[in-house]
């Protein structure tokens, strides 16, 4: 029984095993093939449109219908032929922040320029820095845009064509806001203020002054428009879309493949919440303003380029004669760092912002991980030391039920002479064979499943960690020691060209197997060699080549849960040398070893 146990469990690990390499590695790349190749396809019939029709959106400052939300310009074709080109286009507005810099193009007041100044695109110094907005001239457009819909009485109101004055100082910066104006031939003046903080929230204030003679009524709108998405986008380990978090239905995640089919998802009208298009690392949000109810909206479109949109648009805001109005709108525009985004949401109560983070179905389990994680990081200076920490203290934790565990197996293995004489006794009657192992069981106290609970405890903490390793920037780009500079990604050697000895890259087609990996397999060998070599050839054969398979597997895994699982293996089998000498069983790893290079005997001996 205990045989038959260990190769159902091997097989389970086995199918668990290339499960994750499938949806975790394979799949991704399959899709990061196919959506370079309609990304391609896209910029390429773009392109071929006439650059003139980029200003055909300038009647959409006025909505075709009231409370609808203009188009945004910029939609028919690619107008830029570089970043820099796109910039100088329009007079700008410049940011510069401890953590952000860019501009703000007074053209629609947008926020099309943007920067990351504590993130580059590669680990290398002299990577660029994250270029996270780009104005809509360009293939990637990525930008924020607030702005009102208006009708006949209110005349024209700022859209994405109004071209706004500014007073005062031209630099925003987190103690200097910027004011920007605008009036039109109807009596009405627009205020907008604009300030930032040190990291990545900008607060938009509008207020509008009506000096007519007649009560105005007018909709504030706020949208988040990008004109291409991430190669690789809405894996199963993580969300990236449109995303928001309002009214009752609660979090909304719409993957890009879903709006391209759907068109749109327009979900209930809210009073408060958020909504705007996640990355992996970066997102850009909108809070709307909490004095007008709204109507949030998550949609693709094909007039023009295609695009994908998070807007919303709120209810008539009316101005008496002689009176102003004033609505606020929230644009978070940066890097998803967990205690900045806790700190927003707990700060300026932004229900539910921690969302923005794809904690997961199991987020019980990988937000404490990642706490953990985090703590120890501030106590070691490095999150390699911190997970080895981690995997420490995981393992004390479940300790006394490992050591029970662990001791049950020490005992089976103490009795397998009587579980040999009992199969020998019954060989031809399983019946009484299963119940004599049973009454056995009961006598040593033995429980036939506990050697199940070190394996089926290590997958939770597995799969949490590896959340954590992919989702948080935290982890991005965070370096070990030796060869290792990014936690989050594979170990960049190979065994192929002997880790770096030899002077060549190995070719695409092999599989990636770096030096953690192989020290990864080396400990899981060693752990498995604990144990005795199972009487049946089949199983024989599966436990030894599973640590070889296991190596190459792991081998296109983030470095850091490499280095964990290698640790963990290492540790277990400490453990478990010392409960089984405790227990006074027999430590097979020494025999197990020196009997893979005895001389076999031939079959005529």
């Amino acid at each position: 029984m205990e045989n038959n146990r260990n190769f159902f469990i091997t097989i389970a690990l086995s199918v668990l095993i290339l499960t994750l390499w499938q949806v975790f590695y394979m799949n991704p790349r399959m899709e990061q093939q196919r959506e370079q190749a309609r990304i391609e396809q896209q910029r390429a019939e773009a392109q071929k449109k006439e650059a003139g029709a980029a200003n055909s959106g300038a009647a959409g400052t006025q909505a075709p219908a009231p409370g609808t939300i203009p188009s945004a310009p910029g939609s028919e074709a690619v107008t830029a032929a570089s970043r820099d080109q796109a910039v100088a286009a329009t007079k700008r507005v410049k940011i510069d922040t401890p953590s952000l810099e860019g501009s703000i193009n007074l053209t629609g007041a947008r926020l099309d320029d943007l920067k990351l100044k504590h993130y580059t695109e590669t680990v290398d110094k002299n990577s660029p820095e994250i270029q996270l907005l780009n104005p809509s001239a360009l293939p990637n457009g990525y930008f924020a845009e607030i702005g009102f819909v208006g009708n006949d009485k209110t005349g024209t109101v700022p859209g994405a064509d109004t071209v706004w004055s500014v007073e005062g100082n031209p630099t925003l910066t987190p103690t200097t806001p910027v004011t920007l104006t605008y009036t039109n031939d109807k009596g009405l003046t627009f205020k907008r203020t604009i300030s930032v903080d040190n990291d990545y929230m900008f607060t938009v204030s509008d207020t509008v002054q009506n000096s007519g003679s007649a009560p105005v009524s007018l909709y504030n709108y706020g949208r988040v428009t990008r004109f291409d998405k991430p190669t690789v986008a809405s894996t199963y380990v993580l969300h990236e879309g449109l995303i928001g978090y309002t009214g009752s239905e609660g979090l909304q995640e719409h993957k890009y493949a879903a709006v391209e089919k759907d068109k749109q998802f327009q979900p209930g009208k809210s009073t408060d919440g958020w909504l705007g298009i996640t990355d992996k690392y970066w997102a850009v949000t909108l809070v709307p303003t909490e004095k007008q109810p709204f109507q949030p909206r998550y949609a693709y479109f094909e007039d023009g380029r295609h695009r994908y949109q998070s807007d919303f648009l709120t209810d008539p805001i009316n101005v008496a004669a002689g009176q102003s109005a004033t609505v606020e709108t929230e644009v978070f525009a940066g890097a998803k760092e967990v205690a900045k985004i806790n700190a927003y949401e707990e700060d300026r109560h932004i229900k539910r912002f921690d969302l923005l983070i794809d904690w997961g179905w199991f987020h019980f389990i990988t937000k404490p991980m990642f706490w953990l994680i985090d703590t120890l990081y501030k106590f070691f200076g490095n999150f390699g030391l911190a997970i080895l920490a981690t995997t420490v203290i995981v393992k004390a934790f479940f300790f006394p039920l490992a050591n029970r565990s662990y001791a049950s197996m020490a005992n089976m293995k103490k009795v397998q002479p009587k579980m040999l004489e009992i199969r020998e006794k019954y060989a031809d009657d399983k019946m009484k064979q299963q119940q004599a192992m049973m009454e056995l069981y009961k006598t040593e106290k033995i429980n036939p499943l506990a050697g199940c609970w070190p394996v089926a405890l290590q997958i939770p903490v597995f799969f949490s960690l590896y959340k954590v390793l992919y989702i948080t920037i935290e982890m991005r780009h965070a370096p070990f020691f030796g060869w290792i500079h990014d936690l989050a990604a594979p170990d960049p050697t190979s065994i192929f060209n002997l880790f770096g000895l030899l002077p060549f890259a190995p070719p695409a087609f092999l599989p990636h197997m770096g030096a953690w990996a192989v020290v990864m397999g080396i400990t899981m060998f060693l752990q498995m060699r604990m144990n005795p070599a199972p009487p049946d050839p089949t199983q024989a054969q599966i436990f030894t080549w599973m640590p070889v398979i296991f190596t190459f597997m792991m081998g296109s895994f983030p470095a850091g849960l490499v280095i964990y699982w290698a640790w963990n293996n290492l540790l277990s089998i400490l453990q478990q040398g010392v409960i089984m000498k405790r227990q006074g069983a027999k430590i097979e790893l020494w025999d197990n070893l020196a009997a893979m290079f005895r001389k076999k005997p031939s079959p005529a001996e």
